[in-house]
């Protein structure tokens, strides 16, 4: 799942892209939209919140797309070959005299009013990527529920915007707690709102996210099931975290993490 980081970098490649340029082509491939001209306004800017991307053109529109577990946006110059997937994938296109934006395989594309915006993103926590991050609010959102686990509470964008999977796994090693520890257990707490803020801002300006600080060895324990932990040496393990469809495999060092686990 695309993270708080890799949407910043879309968000930053699509603002390159198409900012301050008219829509030549505008396609928008949802039923509920597919009838929208939006050719012949100009794309304002292009913004990230959260995991969510706010497409804002003039005349008070905003496209709002999610791109969830697979979605992506692909930049391409006038000419060149769309090579991000099948046609039958392709949920939007905007494109202007030099440059065309493509969306694949986005699970939200939604057309609203700018002003309305909050209809969207109004539900988030403080953006660990946007100006309005508010680490003491992060915190106060997480400890309003102490006896959830903490990486379910990480993972919540009610609480603070931006972490997926991947950052959810890391940052709990290096808390050096279980992903199944409740958020009141934790020592010093202020430490998972303020590291969070570290890595994503880290990583904000590169697609290899890194947090080991080793290009070799990017990640401590995601995806890392069944190999030697960096740090001791233990085996990491995996596991399956939160119910039905939420649930997500989440990845922990036995010996260098304490708390609750599965087994």
């Amino acid at each position: 799942m695309p993270e708080g980081d890799t949407v910043f970098h879309t968000a930053r490649r699509l603002h390159a892209a198409l900012a301050g340029q008219r829509l030549t082509v505008a396609d928008l491939r949802v039923p509920r939209f597919a009838t929208a001209d939006l050719t012949g306004r100009e794309v304002r800017d292009v913004t990230p919140r959260g995991k969510h991307l706010l497409t804002r053109l003039s005349g008070g529109l905003t496209l709002h797309t999610h791109l969830r577990m697979d979605g992506a946006w692909r930049v391409y110059e006038a000419g060149e070959r769309w090579r991000g997937g099948p046609g039958h994938q392709i949920r939007a296109i905007l494109g202007t005299e030099a440059r065309t934006a493509v969306g694949y395989r986005l699970p939200v594309v939604e057309l609203l009013r700018t002003a309305d915006e909050d209809r969207a993103v109004g539900h988030l926590g403080p953006d660990l990527l946007g100006p309005d991050w508010d680490a003491g609010a992060a915190l106060a959102r997480l400890l309003a529920a102490p006896e959830r686990p903490l990486g379910e509470a990480l993972l919540d964008q009610r609480n603070l915007a931006g972490i997926g999977n991947v950052y959810k796994s890391e940052l709990c090693f290096l808390l050096r707690v279980t992903p199944w520890t409740p958020v009141g257990d934790v020592p010093r707490p202020a430490r998972a709102t303020a590291l969070a803020a570290r890595l994503l801002d880290a990583n904000r300006d590169t697609f290899r996210r890194v947090t080991t600080g080793r290009r070799d060895t990017p990640l401590y324990v995601y995806g890392r099931a069944h190999r030697p932990c960096l740090r001791c040496g233990a085996t990491i393990r995996e596991a399956e975290q939160g119910d039905g469809t939420k649930a997500r495999p989440t990845y922990w060092c036995p010996r260098c993490q304490e708390g609750p686990a599965p087994y």
